[in-house]
């Protein structure tokens, strides 16, 4: 038995908040503004596309020059490159829509 469940669209939670982005961060996944998590989900898609991900560990990332233009040219840890593409996208409010 399923249950129907509403969601409120109203107020959505950070991963379905829209944001824009940067330039050069959409050069990688694409105009915004879209959903936080599909700012990630884009993201990562680029990064296994091009193989990315270091062969020894996994949750490191070897930056080619693209994605260096927004995380820097330093192999560094998916937690980190979270952090660096969050100076790349803001709220539309605060872009002046």
């Amino acid at each position: 038995m399923s249950k129907h469940v509403e969601i409120d669209d109203t107020n959505p939670d950070a991963v379905h908040q829209e944001v824009d982005v940067s330039p050069e961060l959409a050069e990688i996944i694409g105009e915004g503004p879209m959903a936080r998590g599909e700012v990630t989900s884009r993201i990562w898609d680029y990064i296994h596309k091009n193989k990315l991900q270091a062969e020894d560990d996994g949750r490191e990332i070897e930056p080619d020059e693209t994605l260096a233009t927004i995380v820097g040219k330093n192999r560094l840890s998916m937690f980190q490159m979270t952090a660096k593409v969050n100076q790349h996208i803001r709220s539309p409010e605060k872009a002046g829509r």
